[in-house]
């Protein structure tokens, strides 16, 4: 017998429902969106803010829960204010799907959200003066059941009725309409975009066409491949630029270098982190013409923020946003957005 809020649902869908053992909907990446320039939608779309975080999945079973990262990485120490937050929901058991982001002056802040990132003491976490908000966008598993199969709109309303929002818990929202005229307006309110979602569609555990990314600007994921000193007169330390690029069939094709975005303490911090990478060879397909460059494993996997590709396959206007710590290099790819 289906229990709780679930028994509310029709039957067609409580026939959709299965089975869940606790941890199975962990052992399996989150779904992803699809990156696209699609600005017409029929009704069967709804619209959440594009947030500029960290994805995370949390789940609870009885006394423990658990934060994971979409590349699986146990996250409690970094956020444990989060761990508190559902461990202290009535209902115990349950998964969400969600992100985790730090605001500066109202907005999204990801290189803020960078000092909480690499923290993983529960107590320097707590300490750190960086406040994170978790926002909940998805319900995957609800008492010892599994969810993934019921349309989106369902799973919704089942989280919102399911959790209790507050602090640093937040429900992500959603319009019923989005567009070319709702985009510009998130660009105006300083947002990263909007996910357009099938409000009938299922959750699947791979990059969908059913979620888009409507991007304000261009920017996404590169893969470090070495530096260069810095250069001039102007008191630079640290190093020059970072000289980057993704993954096509196996291989690291370079994508330019990124030589603005860094802080001082960035750059001497990040410094160190590429020292200790040092590598003898390019770890790049192609060549590089850049003055005696450093190189480095390529383990270090880099947000950017630019305007276009080139005809030849660089990046124009590239700025540094942070590193990431969720996605596994060989996953780094570029991105392409599909044609409306």
């Amino acid at each position: 017998m289906v229990s709780g809020l679930l028994d509310t649902l029709p039957a067609a869908q409580r026939d959709l429902l299965g089975p869940a053992a606790p941890g199975d909907e962990l052992a399996t990446p989150p779904m992803l969106a699809v990156l696209s320039d699609r600005r017409v939608f029929g009704a069967d779309w709804l619209f959440e803010r594009k947030l500029d975080g960290v994805r995370a999945l949390g789940a609870r079973h009885e006394d423990r829960t658990r934060l994971l990262s979409r590349t699986g990485r146990a996250m409690q120490t970094t956020y444990p204010e989060i761990i508190d937050a559902l461990s202290a929901q009535e209902c115990r058991d349950f998964t969400v799907d969600g992100e985790i982001v730090a605001y500066a002056r109202g907005r999204t802040d990801f290189a803020l959200l960078q000092r909480r990132m690499q923290i993983t003491d529960a107590a320097r976490a707590r300490a750190s003066g960086v406040a994170v908000t978790y926002y909940l966008f998805d319900l995957l598993r609800l008492d010892g059941y599994d969810l993934t199969r019921l349309p989106l709109r369902t799973r919704k309303s089942l989280l919102r009725r399911a959790v209790a929002f507050r602090a640093p818990l937040r429900f992500t929202p959603h319009r019923n309409e989005g567009g070319q005229e709702q985009l510009d307006a998130a660009c105006a309110r300083g947002w990263e975009g909007l996910i357009a979602k099938r409000a009938g569609g299922r959750y699947v555990r791979r990059r969908s066409p059913d979620w888009l990314k409507l991007k304000c600007a261009r920017g996404q994921e590169f893969v470090v491949g070495g530096f260069t000193e810095p250069a001039g007169a102007g008191g630079r330390i640290g190093f020059g630029a970072l000289l980057v690029g993704t993954y096509e069939e196996g291989r690291l094709r370079y994508a330019g270098k990124v030589g603005t975005g860094f802080d001082r303490a960035t750059l001497v911090g990040l410094r160190g982190t590429l020292d200790g990478l040092a590598a003898p060879h390019s770890p790049f397909a192609d060549r590089v013409r850049e003055p005696r460059p450093h190189w480095v494993r390529p383990e270090l996997v880099a947000q950017v923020a630019f305007t276009e590709w080139t005809r030849d396959g660089m990046l124009r206007h590239p700025r540094f946003l942070g590193l990431r710590d969720d996605k596994r290099p060989e996953q780094v790819v570029r991105e392409e957005p599909e044609p409306g």
